[in-house]
């Protein structure tokens, strides 16, 4: 006999937990791997650097690799697999979910754990109260969704903002490496500006449209998973704009100065 509660099944938890404890595993694992080789591979670089800088250097490995995975486990979620797909299930395109996606889900959510323990302790040397919120939101949703099996469409398109992560990295590797005025710097900044317009602004203007167009099946959901898909996508969406506002005027401020110096 199983036993249920609010939130679903109660036999679900143990992978629910089992997921995330895999997901912080998987984060340490790559905080050390990216030490050891960041130490063989660029040594010179990474040799040269503070001891605070070396700990933000391999948490970046992290939210490096958590991006590489949600993006494409959200990618095929989405497009490629047909669980999401009008008319491919009985069940509500709201109320859609698998073992599979409750993993990726589990996954993150150790990700955004083990990121938010990190930049506390070091508060504000890896980021501050703004990504606090945007951690702590992230979170809070991702777990609501695993365990109602509900909003899960929707979690995976705003986790697949994620993809821009990678870029914003690597600028910020490039920076600290003294690679500021490097072709592939200026490529970065560029490719960073469009990801985030594509990924984090008309991702999330396409969100709200598919909101809209399926609200005869959003209304459906529980009032905690309904409130909770209006507000934090809409904060997020503010913070979004924010930072792209910071990022388009840091990529003028390089292709200016590029553009200066070769006509010096």
């Amino acid at each position: 006999m199983e036993f249920t509660s609010y939130f679903g099944p109660v036999s679900s938890y143990h992978h629910y937990v089992a997921s995330i404890f895999a997901g912080i595993s998987l984060c340490l694992l790559v905080y050390r791997s990216t030490a050891v080789l960041s130490s063989l591979l660029f040594n010179k670089a990474y040799g040269k650097l503070s001891a605070a800088q070396k700990i933000e250097w391999n948490n970046r490995g992290i939210s490096t690799f958590h991006a590489f995975f949600v993006s494409f486990a959200s990618f095929y979620f989405l497009i490629i697999s047909d669980i999401f797909k009008d008319g491919s299930h009985g069940d509500l395109i709201v109320n859609r979910s698998s073992t599979l996606t409750n993993t990726v889900l589990g996954i993150s959510i150790g990700y955004f754990i083990t990121d938010l323990v990190m930049i506390l302790w070091y508060f504000p040397a890896l980021g501050g109260l703004e990504y606090v919120l945007h951690h702590g939101l992230s979170m809070l949703s991702i777990l609501i969704s695993m365990i109602t099996g509900q909003l899960q469409i929707y979690i995976l398109m705003v986790l697949f903002s994620e993809s821009t992560t990678p870029s914003i990295n690597l600028r910020w590797y490039l920076d600290v490496a003294g690679l500021k005025s490097s072709k592939l710097y200026i490529v970065n900044g560029i490719a960073l500006f469009l990801g985030w317009l594509v990924a984090r602004i008309f991702l999330f203007m396409f969100f709200f449209c598919h909101v809209w167009t399926h609200f005869d099946e959003v209304k459906e959901m529980n009032a905690l998973c309904y409130y909770f898909m209006f507000v934090v996508p809409s904060v997020l969406t503010l913070m979004n704009l924010y930072w792209f506002w910071k990022i388009a005027k840091g990529m003028v401020k390089t292709v200016t100065k590029s553009t200066h110096r070769k006509r010096a």
